[in-house]
């Protein structure tokens, strides 16, 4: 369904601040995301990459939670990725050196009409959680 109020709009990146740029980039790569952009802005590496469908995820380095701009009220908390599979997608960031949160499991979304998916949750370097999201329909 297209957006009738801001034509073409989609989600473009989502920002994540990481303690260790390296680590989290190595954890990504191993999801088969893709770094499409790098560059500094002050003492930060900031590094752009490709999920897979042209959406990004920006990975801001040396995150302290000490800055005013590194609070985590506001913050997104967690991070939801759409994927054909739900469970290949879980075990792949298991072997990738994510956590555990919670395995794949079927999900109803009581919205209108109701969604049918299958849910996983796991994370990451920095104890973002990721989930991966399989529509049903």
């Amino acid at each position: 369904m297209a957006n009738q109020v801001i034509p073409g709009c989609g989600v473009y990146h989502i920002a994540l601040g990481v303690s260790d740029l390296e680590r989290s980039l190595k954890f990504y790569e191993q999801l088969g995301f893709v770094t499409v952009r790098r560059w500094k802005s002050g003492d930060r590496t900031i590094a752009m990459m490709d999920t897979g469908d042209g959406t990004c995820l920006e990975i801001f380095s040396d995150c302290t939670g000490t800055a005013p701009e590194d609070k985590t009220c506001g913050a997104y908390f967690h991070l939801a990725f759409h994927v054909a599979d739900a469970a290949a997608a879980y075990r792949c960031a298991l072997q990738a050196g994510a956590a555990e949160k919670k395995e794949p499991a079927p999900v109803t979304l009581p919205s209108q009409p109701p969604l049918p998916a299958v849910i996983a949750f796991v994370y990451g370097p920095d104890g973002e959680q990721i989930e991966f999201f399989q529509v049903q329909e």
